[in-house]
């Protein structure tokens, strides 16, 4: 055990290899994972450690389970289990987990002039069809056992931080014209990829195309080194010889679901002092966001 997840013998290893079985199988395989968590009581799981959500957050993000839009990259399967860590870590169903983070070249959608540090081409050249306002962000609503499911891709990353993905865990609200409305944020947090593996994959194209010198999570001004408890993914490869086939990551949020957060959490989250670089746009996004009724999906 370690911290905020269940790393050994509960609900983050026990259930791994069915977390990402086809899903004629996934509720066999989440309900087995549940009981494990439920059984260890209340000491399988304390708090996850709340970080700021940075500079780089946009309210709107759409339900849906692909986030991608297009964006090149190695693609990741993310799984994460939302459970109450007050109440021995039962599932917690209906929670709308969202995510948002950098594309492989370290551009965040809505802000697509900011420079992401050292040389890498305009985010305009990835000659995607992505949405510059939308892509790269997304809502899933966990299921009765607590869990959510994302493709994506792993991230790049931007000056002066490592490789990360934001994610808020939000309740009490609904979903509504393709987006997720009302309710409250009980956990802002980031999570993490180990140096080994994202200095892999940032030898592959299009990563390479990106060069400079990349923060290590030792080095990170948010993570705190704490392991999964501070938002370390478990990963594994789908493919041992060939990472550009992907990732498939998993994680155990412990949050407390009668709790409101701020966002403001700990560490800087984007540039220095939690500021994004200097010449990231100010104000408001820029307009003409897809709708989002048009473009949610499952």
């Amino acid at each position: 055990m370690t911290g905020g997840t269940v790393t050994a013998g509960g609900l983050a290893v026990a259930g791994y290899q069915a977390a990402f079985a086809d899903d004629a199988t996934t509720t066999t395989a989440d309900a087995t994972a549940s009981a494990s968590a439920t059984s260890a009581g209340s000491e399988c799981m304390t708090l996850m450690s709340s970080v700021t959500e940075g500079p780089y957050y946009l309210d709107g993000a759409l339900v849906r389970k692909d986030i991608t839009e297009g964006k090149s990259g190695v693609p990741l399967t993310l799984r994460l289990t939302v459970v109450d860590a007050i109440d021995g870590c039962t599932p917690v169903p209906g929670a709308a987990v969202e995510i948002w983070h950098c594309d492989a070249w370290g551009y965040y959608s809505g802000y697509t002039t900011a420079n992401p540090g050292g040389s890498a081409p305009a985010e305009s050249e990835d000659g995607s069809t992505a949405n510059d306002n939308t892509y790269l962000r997304g809502y899933q609503i966990a299921n009765a056992n607590g869990v959510v499911k994302f493709e994506t891709i792993l991230p790049g990353w931007y000056t002066p931080r490592t490789c990360h993905i934001h994610l808020k865990v939000h309740t009490g609200g609904e979903k509504e014209d393709g987006t997720y409305e009302g309710g409250k944020v009980n956990y802002t947090g980031q999570l993490f990829f180990a140096d080994d593996i994202a200095e892999e994959i940032f030898t592959l194209e299009p990563y390479s195309q990106h060069s400079g010198s990349y923060t290590t999570l030792d080095n990170d001004m948010v993570y705190d080194g704490g392991g999964a408890s501070s938002g370390l993914l478990t990963l594994k490869a789908v493919h041992k010889k060939d990472p550009s086939k992907g990732y498939k990551g998993s994680l155990t949020l412990g949050v407390d679901p009668a709790a409101e957060n701020t966002g403001a959490g700990s560490g800087g989250g984007g540039g220095e002092g939690g500021m994004p670089p200097s010449d990231a746009p100010t104000g408001t996004p820029p307009s003409g966001r897809a709708s989002p009724s048009a473009a949610a999906s499952s």
